[in-house]
C-alpha cells in the first residue's frame, strides 16, 4: 500500500518541476563523479556560508513574512547554527574521509583490511516549516558533506523561504548537484517515488511515519526527525529563578513551535508556586512590555492550540487568549490540567505550558515513562543523584541538565530522537556519517594459498580449520 505523504494534511501543491527529471539530473552528475573529490565538497560548504551571510537580509525579510520572526531572532536560530555546523564540518571534512585501518583475526590473515566512507548518491532532504532555514540547511550540511548530490523539499507552509532558496542555493552551491522541488503532498509523494538513496525527513511522528511508509516499497533508508513531548523535570533543590527564566525564554522562542522546546513541566510541590510565578514574571520581561499574542505559523494551528485549552482542566495560572484569525495566542500557564486531555496527549507545539505537581522524583520519572519516548528531557537540579537518576532512567533523545536546547548547537554531539521521537542521527561527524556508506576493503595476498583451506576434508584437515577457525 502506498502512504500518502503530507506536511500537514490539506496543503495544496505548488510545484513547477518534474522531480522525476530533477533527480534524473542529479543522478547523472553523481555518476560522473566529481562529488567524491574533497575539494567539491569543501567549495559547496563554503557556497553556503557565504550564502548566509551575504544574504541575511534576505532570510530575514523571508523568515518575517512566513513566521513573523524577529531579524535577531532569524540571525540567532536559523543562520548562525547553520553556519556554524558548517564550518565544523568544513575544518573536520578531511580528518572524516581518511580509511580507517583495522586489525584481521588469525583466520583472515595474512592482508590488509580497511572502511572507507563513501557517498551514498542521490539524496533527498525535507524541510520542516518551523526553522525552515536551520533544519533544511543543515542536514543539507552533512549531505555535501558526505559527497552526496541532494534534492532540496522546502516546506509549503514557509513558501517565502522556500522561493529564496530556490533562487540562491543554484547560485552559491553547484547547481548540476542540488534541486529544489517547492510544493505540496504531490510533489513529496513524487520524490519518494524516485527510489532515492536516503530520505532525511523533519516533522511530526505523524507524517514521519507515512514518509517511511512511503519508502518503504524502495527500500530507501530514512532518518526521522520527529517530535514529542519532551518534559522539564523541576526538583525540590532547583535554583527556581534560573529555572524559570530558562524554561521561560526557550518556550517563547518561535511561540514555542520549537521540536525540542519544553512541553510540560513536572514540578516537585514544594517549589511549584513559586516556579509558576517566576515563569509568568519572566515572560513578562521578556517581551519588553509587550501584550497581546505571539505569531503562530497560521490560523489552523491556532486553532488547533485553543482548543487544546478546551476542557483541558486545571487552572489557566496566565494568558490563555488565542485568535486565529490574527493567528496568534497568549502565552499561556496552566497548572494540573487533567492527565488524560489532548493538551497533556499531544505534542503542544505553542505557547502553552502545562504544570503538573508531583510530589518526588519517583512520581515524575513514572508520568514520563508512561508516554513515548520523548526528543528531549529537561532536569534542573542540584542534587548530581538526581540528575544520575533522570538520565539513566528516563529514555530520550537527549537529556540536558539545567538548561534547555543547548545540546542542539553542539556539533560534536548527535542529534536525534528514540522510538516515536525519531531515528537516527546527525550534525557533525554524525551527520557525516547518516549520509555515507560504510565500505568494508580487504585485500589479500595470492601467496600463500595453503591447500588445507580447500575441499576436500579430511579428519586431519578439519581439526586443522577449527584451530584456525
Amino acid at each position: 500500500m502506498t502512504a500518502t505523504v503530507t506536511g500537514t494534511e490539506g496543503a495544496p501543491g505548488t510545484g513547477a518541476v518534474d522531480p522525476s527529471a530533477e533527480v534524473a539530473r542529479l543522478r547523472a552528475t553523481f555518476a560522473g563523479g566529481r562529488t567524491r573529490d574533497r575539494s567539491w565538497r569543501v567549495v559547496q560548504l563554503r557556497g553556503l556560508e557565504r550564502m548566509l551571510v551575504e544574504r541575511e537580509s534576505e532570510f530575514a525579510e523571508a523568515l518575517a513574512s512566513d513566521l513573523g520572526r524577529p531579524a535577531v531572532d532569524a540571525w540567532l536560530a536559523d543562520l548562525a547554527p547553520t553556519t556554524a555546523e558548517s564550518v565544523y564540518a568544513r575544518k573536520h571534512l578531511a580528518r572524516w574521509m581518511k580509511p580507517r585501518r583495522v586489525g584481521l583475526p588469525l583466520s583472515v590473515q595474512p592482508g590488509r583490511a580497511r572502511y572507507e566512507y563513501e557517498p551514498l548518491g542521490v539524496v533527498l532532504v525535507i524541510g520542516p516549516w518551523n526553522y525552515p532555514a536551520y533544519l533544511t540547511l543543515s542536514p543539507l550540511v552533512a549531505a555535501f558533506a558526505a559527497g552526496n548530490c541532494a534534492v532540496v523539499k522546502p516546506s509549503e507552509y514557509a513558501p517565502a523561504i522556500a522561493e529564496l532558496l530556490v533562487q540562491l542555493l543554484p547560485q552559491y552551491l553547484d547547481p548540476d548537484a542540488v534541486s529544489v522541488v517547492t510544493g505540496g503532498p504531490e510533489e513529496t509523494q513524487a520524490l519518494l517515488a524516485q527510489g532515492l538513496d536516503h530520505v532525511f525527513f523533519t516533522g511530526s511522528p505523524e507524517v514521519g511515519a507515512k514518509v517511511m511508509a512511503a519508502a518503504a516499497p524502495h527500500l530507501t533508508p530514512v532518518t526521522l526527525e520527529l517530535g514529542g513531548k519532551s518534559p522539564v523535570i523541576v526538583a525540590a533543590d532547583a535554583d527556581v529563578e534560573v529555572a524559570a527564566r530558562r524554561i521561560a525564554w526557550t518556550k517563547l522562542m518561535n511561540s514555542g513551535q520549537t521540536c525540542v522546546a519544553p512541553d510540560y513541566l513536572l514540578v516537585d510541590a514544594a517549589v511549584r508556586d513559586r516556579l509558576v510565578a517566576a515563569v509568568a514574571e519572566a515572560t513578562r520581561k521578556f517581551r519588553g512590555g509587550a501584550t497581546g499574542g505571539l505569531r503562530v505559523v497560521d490560523s489552523r494551528q491556532a486553532t488547533r492550540l485553543a482548543g487544546l485549552l478546551t476542557d483541558c482542566g486545571g487552572t489557566v495560572a496566565a494568558g490563555g487568549t488565542f485568535d486565529p484569525e490574527a493567528r496568534t495566542g497568549e502565552p499561556t500557564i496552566v497548572v494540573d490540567p487533567d492527565p488524560g486531555s489532548r493538551l497533556m496527549r499531544e505534542e503542544i507545539f505553542g505557547p502553552i505550558l502545562p504544570v503538573v505537581t508531583v510530589e518526588n522524583l519517583e512520581a515524575a520519572i513514572a508520568h514520563v515513562n508512561s508516554g513515548p519516548k520523548p526528543l528531549a528531557a529537561y532536569v534542573f537540579s542540584r542534587s548530581k543523584e538526581t540528575v544520575a537518576r533522570v538520565t539513566r532512567e528516563v529514555p530520550a533523545g537527549a537529556t540536558v541538565v539545567n538548561h534547555l536546547m543547548f545540546h542542539v548547537l553542539v556539533p560534536q554531539l548527535p542529534f536525534g530522537g528514540v522510538g516515536r521521537s525519531g531515528m537516527g542521527a546527525y550534525h557533525g561527524w554524525f551527520g557525516f556519517e547518516t549520509f555515507s556508506h560504510r565500505r568494508s576493503v580487504l585485500t589479500k595476498p595470492t601467496r600463500p594459498d595453503p591447500g588445507f583451506i580447500y575441499p576436500p576434508y579430511t579428519a586431519a584437515t578439519e581439526k586443522l580449520l577449527r584451530r584456525f577457525f
